[in-house]
């Protein structure tokens, strides 16, 4: 991860540039949609800021949280709210949360290491939470333009998720990337609920 977080400290500008004003609502209200009125969310790996926004507007009680020092003081002033600096992996809640986003982030994490970042995730959620995440659609995984990035097909997502039995995929479907002139790139997106095991 430390290159990965050079990249974003050494490209912050232009990151926030290339994603704050993307429109990302059409996949956030499907998320949205499914959550009750002023539910909690954690941005994990909130970037610029842009999807925080988009939940506060909403009226959800938003925590957002980032490995960059640098994003987080840009999306602590676009978004009003505290933004924590932590990496995934100091994630540390116990069923706190209703909805987890992670956008494009966790993809970021290397295959090996993301077992434990679902553990995470799965204890900060309550009971019937949900988890919305991306990853490049595809088999590869290694250094790509500065970044680490694993890769994932519905078939290789549905391989790994076998060792989790409390997360039920509800929602699943391939996109192309919303950025200008980025449209060849294919995104798998999922949507993922924790269930009571009997």
């Amino acid at each position: 991860m430390d290159r990965t977080l050079s990249y974003y400290k050494e490209n912050a500008e232009n990151f926030i540039n290339g994603t704050v004003a993307v429109d990302f609502s059409a996949v956030a209200d499907r998320f949205a949609a499914l959550l009750s009125k002023g539910a909690s969310v954690l941005d994990y790996g909130c970037g610029s800021g842009r999807d925080t926004k988009y939940f506060l507007d909403k009226g959800f009680q938003v925590e957002a949280i980032d490995g960059s020092k640098e994003l987080c003081r840009y999306a602590e002033e676009y978004t009003g709210i505290p933004v924590r600096c932590i990496l995934f992996q100091d994630l540390n809640e116990l069923e706190k949360y209703d909805g987890i986003w992670a956008c494009s982030s966790i993809l970021h994490v290397p295959k090996k290491e993301l077992p434990d970042i679902f553990a995470r995730m799965i204890a900060a959620l309550k009971s019937e939470g949900l988890i919305y995440t991306s990853f490049k659609y595809g088999n590869f995984e290694g250094e790509r333009n500065g970044r680490h990035f694993s890769d994932f097909t519905t078939d290789s997502f549905a391989s790994f998720l076998v060792q989790f039995p409390e997360l039920q995929i509800i929602d699943e479907w391939v996109s192309v990337d919303v950025r200008p002139g980025r449209s060849e790139e294919k995104w798998l997106n999922i949507i993922l609920k924790k269930t009571t095991i009997y």
